[in-house]
């Protein structure tokens, strides 16, 4: 079978009357044979001749004739609900999306698609419905241009999130947040494909420095954002919650709650969202987060519905092998016997052309080429595999443009492979230190991007809230629970947090001791400060005049003669 890589996209344009039968007639083959494959290839009931009709037209056959027939399971696909139910055990809710065959003179019936997220309580609610108009309206080509591109990493993060127990349809998050663009880039300097800030990237685990900015790799981010989400998750006890927190950050959604939960109690499940989303208090952008998400789902599910075509891409998949410190992707592509350019699209969050000079890393290579790029890299010579080579400063006079330039490369490409390049005040390189001069392999492959590090927005951890006197509910916890924990008492913080019930939820934001507490520590620290300065200006003090005393003395002693002479002159 031909590897996703090596087919083409394809456009494809039809009318939606023949785009339903197209998919029709494709969706019953591929279940018959899946089917087929499950039951050990027992056959099926013959089916009505309005699906026969529609297999056979495909190039295929109807189901063969078996003096067994009468003992295999009877499978009906002569209606709608029948065929959903079918392809849903087959392939899963998210390809439960196929049109089907009605009955009478050949009119197509959609079969309504299967979501994993709750879309039907709420598709009629304003703010869905303004989006949904507005992805199938004026953006409909934006739109259908960001959902092609998600052709191509939709099957792996459907991958990763049912492994790890949460909802495929979170795949259109990151259609939302970035259109599955992996170098996305946000003027709050989120990137990639699930729009991470450098900060909240470390601490799911990604590498985030000046040679790897994993944010930009499809694979390792959605793990990254599926670790991130389940967290929230957690905390929040609502997906939608979760949603909003990824997208405005979990301490303002927590402190949300606590401030307006009196407005919501009462409220259940992905109800608290919408009802938080009602005060006055999250940003617009935040509100507009989980409508988007549903919006975004109810179409990008029914495409054909809503008038847009989809471009096919070649599905991500990838082998790996380890490659070692400073190894180019120019010299793996030659090990490879394949294309630097396609290596450099399976890796991008190689920054410099080049694997990090302080750890061996795993490549990403086209499928089925891993052994014999590994066993030809390993016989390279390392001159050959490396991208840079170092050069030791000798004296203290080269300037870096000078140093550059007697090595053939600009001072700014020199600074791309030496961030910690050391200089003197006067400007000149510290003498001794080794620097690293990149090859043209490397260059070649180089993404100029902006310094990974920038960090315009940060969060709260948990230890910050801790140190400010504050307490993240955790599904599961009571007041009671809590007050007990931080030694106080359930009335105290119904006080300190305007409770007028002992209800908490899970994600709110509570204080547990009061503002003077937690500065009392502040203060006892500043006195402690203060006492110790007063006592050194003390000791200071006490020098200081014996040190004046000395000096008067000095100077009388250096002036008395200088009197005793202007007297003998004077007499």
């Amino acid at each position: 079978m031909t590897h996703p890589h090596h087919m083409p996209p394809r456009t494809v344009s039809v009318s939606p009357r023949m785009a339903r039968q197209s998919a029709t007639r494709g969706v019953l083959v591929l279940a018959t044979v899946a089917l087929g494959a499950c039951r050990g290839l027992q056959p099926m009931i013959a089916p009505s001749p309005a699906v026969a009709s529609a297999v056979s037209a495909t190039g295929g056959s109807a189901w063969p004739a078996s003096a067994n027939a009468s003992s295999a399971t009877p499978v009906d696909l002569t209606t709608p609900e029948a065929m959903r139910r079918v392809v849903a055990s087959v392939f899963g809710d998210s390809l439960a999306d196929g049109p089907a065959i009605g009955p009478g003179d050949g009119d197509v019936a959609l079969i309504e698609p299967v979501w994993d997220i709750d879309v039907r309580s709420y598709e009629t609610h304003e703010r869905v419905e303004y989006y949904v108009q507005l992805f199938s309206g004026s953006s409909r080509t934006r739109f259908a241009e960001r959902l092609s591109r998600g052709t191509r990493y939709e099957p792996m993060i459907r991958a990763k999130l049912k492994a790890s127990g949460m909802p495929e349809d979170l795949t259109y998050l990151a259609l939302i947040e970035s259109g599955y663009d992996p170098h996305a880039y946000s003027r709050a300097a989120a990137v990639g494909m699930w729009q991470f800030m450098s900060a909240t990237a470390r601490g799911v685990g990604l590498r985030v420095d000046w040679w790897m900015d994993e944010r930009r790799d499809p694979a390792r981010a959605t793990d990254g954002a599926i670790r991130f989400l389940g967290d929230l998750q957690k905390q929040f006890g609502s997906l939608y919650l979760a949603a909003a927190a990824y997208n405005g950050g979990p301490g303002r959604v927590a402190r949300g709650l606590t401030r307006f939960a009196s407005e919501m109690e009462g409220t259940e499940g992905e109800d608290r969202f919408f009802a938080l989303a009602e005060q006055n208090y999250l940003h617009a952008e935040t509100k507009n987060y989980v409508p988007q998400l549903i919006a975004a789902a109810l179409v990008a599910k029914m495409p054909a519905r809503y008038g847009i075509t989809l471009d096919s891409l070649p599905v991500y998949a990838y082998d790996s092998i380890l490659a070692v410190p400073g190894t180019t992707i120019a010299s793996v592509g030659r090990a490879g016997d394949v294309s630097a350019s396609v290596l450099r699209d399976l890796n991008p969050a190689l920054l410099r052309g080049l694997t990090p000079p302080d750890a061996a890393v795993w490549l990403r290579l086209p499928v089925g080429i891993a052994e014999r790029t590994a066993i030809a890299l390993d016989g390279m010579p390392e001159h050959e595999r490396l991208g840079y080579h170092t050069k030791k400063v000798v004296g203290p006079s080269q300037t870096p443009t000078r140093f550059a330039s007697s090595h053939d490369v600009t001072l700014k490409q020199l600074r791309w492979f030496n961030p910690s390049l050391r200089t003197t005040k006067k400007g000149r390189l510290v003498s001794g230190q080794m620097v690293r001069v990149p090859t043209r392999d490397a260059l070649n492959y180089v993404r100029e991007i902006p310094d990974p590090s920038i960090e315009h927005y940060g969060g709260g951890t948990a230890t910050t809230l801790r140190a400010n006197g504050l307490h993240v509910v955790k599904k599961g916890e009571s007041i009671g629970m809590i007050a007990k924990r931080y030694r106080t008492t359930v009335s105290r913080l119904q006080s300190l947090n305007g409770m007028r019930s002992t209800r908490v939820l899970a994600g709110q934001t509570l204080k547990v001791r009061s503002s003077a507490s937690s500065t009392s520590a502040k203060v006892v620290t500043a006195k402690k400060a203060t006492a110790k300065k007063a006592t050194a200006k003390k000791a200071t003090a006490k020098k200081t005049p014996a040190k004046k005393v000395t000096a008067k003395k000095t100077a009388v002693k250096k002036a008395a003669p200088a009197k005793g002479t202007a007297s003998s002159a004077k007499n």
